[in-house]
């Protein structure tokens, strides 16, 4: 049996309560027995064993800064900027058919509060701009397509 007091609106309230069977339990507030249905607690199956994971991959040697995409393989029309990690984009810095050299800053992603400026991995011209300032993007979401 479990006793507890509670003070309710100024009110002092002496519980006890007791289970009697599964179910049902017996509830005593300042010497008067109630008897009261409960919901058994809903467990839930365990679930498959799934097969073990594969050995990780080696790591691969820590980038200096995590300011940059790497490069995905061009696409039809050009190279694909891409998210290196999740985030909010803060500003977009370049406009459509605006020429770009290697290591000019894109735009400003805000990821974990850091702003981390994504640069050009190469020269060229914005093709395609496909995020807006306040727009939140996953790792790998397209960004801009550079031709």
């Amino acid at each position: 049996m479990k006793e507890f007091t509670f003070k309710i609106n100024g009110a002092e309230y002496k519980c006890a309560v007791e289970e009697i069977e599964a179910g049902k339990t017996n509830v005593t507030v300042n010497g008067k027995v109630y008897t009261v249905e409960t919901e058994a607690p809903k467990v839930e199956a365990p679930a498959p064993k799934a097969a073990p994971a594969p050995a990780p991959k080696p790591a691969a040697p820590a980038a200096p800064k995590a300011e940059a995409p790497k490069p995905a393989a061009p696409a039809a029309g050009g190279l694909q900027v891409k998210s290196p990690l999740p985030g909010s984009v803060i500003k977009v810095l370049v406009s459509e058919g605006q020429a770009v050299k290697k290591g000019d800053t894109l735009l400003t992603l805000e990821s974990m509060k850091m702003e981390n400026a994504i640069m050009a991995e190469q020269d060229g011209t914005v093709k395609q701009i496909a995020v807006t300032p306040g727009q939140n993007v996953m790792q790998d979401d397209l960004l801009i397509v550079l031709g």
